[in-house]
């Protein structure tokens, strides 16, 4: 099923992430795949998701350390910046895959790693909408990898 949601501010995407957060299940490992360009509010969404998962998380993106670990009140987030990894290799050498049996993973710049997503992931995608100073579109859906 697809949703595809409009928000003209930080605050909106985090909400739609929070309400997103809502229907995962918070005892068992989950994937999320998310897509978009640079400054589209990916780590705003992650933060709207970790305030559901993680309440006392205080979310940074992950950009030099690969992945951020937030406790959770089940499972713990795991937050991936993917950006630049450049192959199986470095996904090996960070535990990615271990990751991913341990609990809820998020993954920006995840077209990086499209062979690693497994098939039962969430895809996120935020793009600029109109008004690309401060509207985005989130499409939430299956993904079909």
């Amino acid at each position: 099923m697809k949703k595809i949601y409009k928000t003209t501010s930080p605050e909106e995407t985090e909400n739609i992430a929070r309400e997103f957060a809502n229907g995962l299940d918070k005892n068992t490992p989950q994937f999320i795949a998310m897509y978009g360009d640079l400054g589209v509010g990916k780590t705003a969404f992650v933060r709207g998701i970790a305030s559901k998962l993680a309440p006392e998380a205080r979310v940074k993106s992950p950009t030099y350390t690969v992945v951020n670990e937030y406790r959770g009140t089940n499972l713990p987030l795991y937050h991936f910046d993917v950006y630049r990894i450049e192959g199986e290799d470095d996904l090996y050498s960070i535990g990615f895959y271990e990751y991913l049996q341990k609990g809820i993973c998020v993954t920006e710049w995840s077209e990086n790693i499209e062979d690693a997503i497994p098939k039962n992931a969430h895809r996120v995608t935020i793009e600029r909408g109109e008004n690309p100073e401060n509207e985005r579109i989130i499409t939430i859906e299956e993904y079909k990898g």
